[in-house]
């Protein structure tokens, strides 16, 4: 009998040394979003925002159907990057540049495609950060989404050459005259501030307010999977109990999208009618998330702004400060450069909100 010949027909992911500066990388897989998700997501989170939830709202302020939430994209195109881009990551780093471009809704089909534009080995040579900028497309090449994120990826070989460092130049925010793409003319005459779930308006918030969500939700590693299966988030270190025990921190990691997305819910108790998100400035992870911790959120109104040739909404900056097992009544976030104990999140984003 002739001996049974294998071939490799798995992949382990891309390593640091695999990536190169300027490569474009199309993934896999087109992923339908459906009614389904949307049930699923808002029972991961809890989040109440009217727009999203419901499809009378929806559609008696100008929508022809309640749309996806905007992090719920956000999440899948995120996904589909994963299996190419930081299978093998240590951890996602940060975000920026992310503009929220055309609506999405039910029966939409996302796809998502990369390419990298920065490349910087760490000092200890056991890893290095792939800076990429993502685009999110729909079934009919509409881009809905794109941002920059740069994560921490594992190298194959410590001792291998890496390519020459290059960081890529960022913008500090999406300027407001670049807002409101993604969310189309409002009738705020048949919007229902008291179905909303509050009566504030784009005027009544002011630079430097600061509002404590109150609430905190506790997380559990079950849940964090399924959200994670739910993007096709492959990243090992949110599922891979066995491997995890014998890294650094001995246990899975929480996807720090998951993170984003309870803050984003926990936010609602102060900031009901801040329905969509239009633009992320950027984003940091600013320590670790486990099972059995506990996630509370504030918020700082950093900036409000008239949106030009648009009466029916404002923009809002915002800076969302989510912390693990601590409230936050005094409003936690630094000590001249070093964030305080229990800070996890430091998001800078906008919002639009009607007027």
């Amino acid at each position: 009998m002739n001996p049974v010949v294998t071939t490799m027909k798995t992949s382990a992911g891309n390593f640091f040394e695999d990536f190169s500066l300027g490569q474009v990388i199309h993934h896999a897989t087109p992923r339908t979003i459906t009614e389904g998700d949307v049930s699923l997501y808002s029972a991961l989170y809890g989040t109440r925002f009217a727009v999203q939830s419901a499809e009378s709202f929806a559609k008696a302020i100008g929508f022809p159907h309640a749309p996806v939430d905007d992090l719920l994209v956000f999440h899948v195109v995120f996904g589909k990057t994963v299996p190419d881009i930081s299978l093998n990551a240590v951890a996602n780093l940060g975000y920026a540049a992310c503009r929220f471009l055309s609506p999405v809704y039910p029966g939409d089909t996302l796809t998502s495609v990369s390419e990298v534009i920065g490349l910087r080995e760490n000092a200890n040579r056991t890893s290095g950060v792939v800076y990429v900028r993502s685009t999110g497309f729909n079934q009919n090449g509409v881009e809905v989404l794109d941002y920059v994120r740069w994560v921490m990826v594992r190298k194959r070989d410590e001792h291998g050459a890496a390519p020459e460092a290059v960081v890529p130049t960022l913008p500090s925010a999406i300027l407001p005259d670049m807002l409101g793409k993604g969310l189309p003319p409002i009738n705020v005459r048949e919007y229902n501030f008291r179905l909303a779930g509050s009566e504030h308006r784009f005027e009544d918030y002011v630079p430097g307010e600061k509002i404590d969500h109150v609430d905190g939700m506790t997380v559990e590693d079950a849940e964090q999977q399924i959200a994670t299966r739910l993007y096709q988030n492959t990243a090992k270190v949110h599922f891979n109990n066995f491997a995890q025990k014998s890294d650094r921190f001995g246990k899975r990691l929480i996807y720090g999208g998951h993170v984003i997305s309870l803050a984003r819910a926990l936010s609602f108790n102060g900031l009901a009618n801040a329905f969509h998100v239009a633009a992320i400035n950027g984003g940091r992870h600013v320590a670790p998330l486990f099972a059995g911790d506990t996630v509370f959120a504030w918020t700082e109104v950093l900036d409000a702004q008239e949106l030009q040739g648009r009466r029916d909404v404002g923009g809002l900056r915002l800076r969302t400060v989510a912390t693990k097992d601590r409230p936050c009544v005094d409003y936690p976030y630094k000590n001249g450069d070093e964030y305080e104990a229990g800070v996890i999140l430091d998001l800078d984003y906008w919002v639009l909100i009607p007027r």
